[in-house]
């Protein structure tokens, strides 16, 4: 097999520089290998989620933080014009290509077009928050459904309208420098051939220090507060077993650390 440096390089420049991803034939030719080859190394990438493939495992759907697919968000630069992958994704691009960038979305809430400068060298200011639904050692159950549910909202008072609306259970809101910090630091370095994932213990120090911690993030859970009335122990809602849309990705969400991030 070819080195995985160099395809995983090859693929994520692209997207960079094209805003698009390469075809496996393309991978091969700029390779100088053969297809097989160019779709077993794409393969082995998409195993290690380092990209993600179709059913068919032939095309490349997403390269995160860019996505091949509508999924919510346009990232535009000067030049070029990207679909990211989700919120966190899409405020990462920025400093991955190294110049302000416009993102745009629409708040799920009430439907209203968002857009907001998203500079490379620091957080954008605007009174939005993000709402993430599915915690962290769950999203690889299906990725994309995962991404399609990080969202940007006007408001927390949109988000809990969503929710409602879709009897989706909360998930955790940040505000827009913490999700620029989370996005700026967790992809750094990824259009490098040094990158490497992180460990799922280096992944919940790096949340831990932008005050990201518990189960959501793959933490451990709080201790138990003394009893309330009527002697049940207070819940987090986050940790309720609850029916609906998201309910299989929330069933694990207190079951401890993940084993993969």
């Amino acid at each position: 097999m070819h080195d995985l440096a160099d395809v995983r390089v090859l693929v994520y420049r692209r997207f960079a520089e094209r805003g698009e991803p390469p075809r496996p034939e393309e991978v091969a030719a700029e390779l100088g290998i053969g297809t097989p080859e160019a779709l077993e190394a794409l393969r082995a990438l998409h195993d290690a989620h380092l990209l993600v493939l179709d059913d068919d495992r032939r095309r490349i759907v997403m390269a995160h933080p860019w996505s091949a697919v509508p999924l919510g968000f346009v990232v535009a630069g000067t030049r070029v014009k990207w679909w990211g992958g989700c919120a966190w994704d899409s405020f990462a691009i920025p400093a991955l290509v190294g110049e302000p960038c416009l993102v745009a979305t629409h708040c799920p809430g009430c439907g209203r077009a968002l857009a907001l400068d998203v500079c490379p060298d620091e957080p954008p200011t605007a009174d939005l928050v993000a709402h993430f639904l599915v915690p962290i050692p769950r999203m690889w159950d299906d990725v994309m459904f995962a991404c399609g549910h990080q969202a940007l909202f006007c408001s927390e008072e949109h988000v809990g309208r969503w929710l409602r609306e879709t009897r989706n259970p909360r998930g955790v809101i940040l505000d827009l420098r913490t999700l620029w910090l989370l996005a700026t630091r967790w992809y750094a370095g990824r259009l490098t051939r040094e990158y490497r994932r992180r460990s799922p213990d280096e992944a919940r120090a790096l949340f831990g220090e932008l005050g990201l911690s518990g189960p959501f993030w793959g933490g451990e859970a709080p201790e138990p507060e003394p009893a309330v009335e009527r002697g049940l122990a207070r819940t987090e809602p986050a940790l309720l077993t609850r029916s609906g849309p998201a309910a299989s990705a929330w069933k694990a969400a207190g079951a401890g650390p993940a084993s993969d991030v």
